[in-house]
């Protein structure tokens, strides 16, 4: 065989090419399940019955198509791209994912600018109808009760930098604020050293009620995971605990507490399992839980009183771990207060309650990390509230669909599938193995038939010897190893 060379490859295009001679992929298996599940569920129609307020009926070219787009963003997450740009990159080189969202070879895929047109022209309900489209879904597999619901919230970077806050008065940058204070204490013309100084004397230097970020007025600033100091916005998810669904996700100002922003993610919840048990009601066996949301578990950040009593007046039962009080809280006024704290307070001592606290830890986590963290959302690339909850609601609504497809091929990305075969050969090398070294055992430890004769001074270099201690006349007597007692003819006659 002749080596080839890159000169020799080099040859100039033919001017026509029939498509029976292009080159095309067998297409990827895990999206063409994911494709079949969503032409057999009618996913493109119910887009575009969705969508078609947005459009004209037959004015202007024609535009990408509502499916077209909502499979983009899920493209997004299966993929783990964090940005628009990405999606359009991955989709315009790959051939198995232009059979997914339907392009030909000879069709040019969309560009950033198009999803991100096609992102602003439909509305945050309209994503939110796709995202309820998903949850019902898994209703009708069973994969979702709607009766414990875990809640609890994570900190998303916002596309924003802190070098570009200025203050809400009077839109001065931070630099300029920093030389005002210096010539208001005398200091005409202030060195980096001397802004640094009169920065460092400071308190409450980054307060969110006096800075703001012109690109992004909806980003806070607070502390990251990591401790870093950045702006940000705050993800706070409802989870089934029976089932791990996210029944409901909220984008929240990052400087607001738990006990405060639950409230809104918890009415969410509760709306979304109402509608599903309206779509249910009809069966005779539904899986959703028909009395609604029983339930509550969350961590210590949700604790406090008015929030308890807001959530025992709605009718659900908490399971919130209660912080340690520096002294003894006093409860004067405050009765109802005091029935809702003591009232969860042994619910979370219990058994169930500790049992449930420790299933929040497991699948609210497990959704943070598959959403933000492998989903690669963590970082957001793009600005305002409306238009990342917008990709937010397709970006868990995909981590929903994949929990379908963890229970028909036990894989919910691309990646894990292909991943899936090298686990199984792993796996039975540490099985073969396992039942090797322990075949090997059983054989060391298998006593032999015939035991070696001792000689009488090996028998008695075998024996202990006695403790000088006084003690009884039967404790005395010189006790005999194992090797003597193994050895000895008597032991076996």
């Amino acid at each position: 065989m002749a080596m080839g060379t890159r000169k020799r490859r080099q040859r100039q295009e033919q001017l026509w090419v029939t498509h029976t001679e292009l080159v095309t992929g067998p297409g990827h298996p895990f999206y063409k399940r994911l494709s079949q599940l969503l032409d057999g569920e009618k996913f493109d129609e119910f887009c575009e019955q969705e969508c078609a307020k947005f459009y004209a009926d037959s004015n202007g070219r024609p535009s990408l198509t509502p499916g077209t787009y909502f499979r983009l963003l899920l493209v997004g997450y299966f993929e783990g791209i964090d940005s628009e740009r990405g999606i359009a990159w991955r989709v315009a080189d790959s051939l198995g994912l232009r059979q997914f969202l339907g392009f030909g070879l000879d069709e040019e895929t969309p560009d950033h600018s198009t999803i991100s047109r096609t992102r602003r022209l439909m509305d945050v309900d309209t994503h939110r109808k796709v995202f309820f489209w998903a949850l019902g879904l898994l209703a009708d597999r069973e994969l979702v009760k709607g009766k414990t619901v875990a809640i609890d919230a994570t900190t998303l970077e916002a596309n924003a930098a802190m070098r570009s806050i200025v203050r809400r008065d009077n839109g001065a940058s931070y630099d300029e604020f920093l030389q005002g204070l210096a010539k208001e204490s005398g200091i005409q013309t202030p060195t980096r050293e001397d802004l640094a100084r009169l920065d460092r004397k400071r308190k409450k230097k980054g307060a969110n009620k006096d800075w703001v970020n012109p690109h992004d007025r909806d980003a806070r600033i607070t502390k990251m995971k990591d401790g870093r100091t950045h702006l940000a916005h705050k993800a706070e998810h409802a989870v089934d605990l029976e089932t791990g669904a996210v029944l409901a996700v909220t984008l929240q100002p990052a400087d607001q507490g738990d006990t405060t922003t639950i409230v809104e993610t918890l009415a969410e919840a509760g709306e979304n399992v109402a509608d599903l048990i309206v779509r249910e009601a009809a069966e005779a066996e539904p899986g959703v839980n028909l009395e609604g949301i029983v339930e509550v578990v969350g961590d210590k950040g949700y604790h406090s009183g008015s929030a308890l009593v807001r959530m025992k007046e709605s009718g659900v039962r908490t399971y919130i771990p209660e912080k340690k009080q520096a002294g003894k809280r006093h409860w004067i006024g405050k009765k109802d207060e005091q029935q809702a704290v003591y009232a969860n307070r042994q619910r979370v001592s219990g058994n169930y309650g500790k049992s449930l606290l420790r299933k929040r830890g497991e699948l609210i986590e497990r959704s943070f990390a598959h959403c933000y963290d492998t989903g690669a959302m963590r970082r957001t690339h793009l600005r305002g509230h409306e238009n990342i909850l917008k990709r937010q609601l397709i970006h868990v609504g995909a981590f929903n669909l994949s929990l379908i497809f963890r229970s028909l091929i036990g894989a919910g990305t691309p990646r894990e599938l292909r991943n899936r075969l090298t686990v199984l050969v792993f796996v039975l090398e540490r099985l073969i193995n396992t039942l090797r070294d322990a075949d090997r055992k059983s054989k060391a430890l298998t006593f032999p038939h015939r035991v070696p004769k001792l000689s009488h001074h090996a028998l008695q270099l075998s024996r202990c010897r006695p403790s000088k201690t006084r003690v009884s006349p039967r404790a005395a007597r010189p006790k005999r190893c194992r090797l003597h007692i193994l050895m000895c003819p008597r032991a076996f006659a």
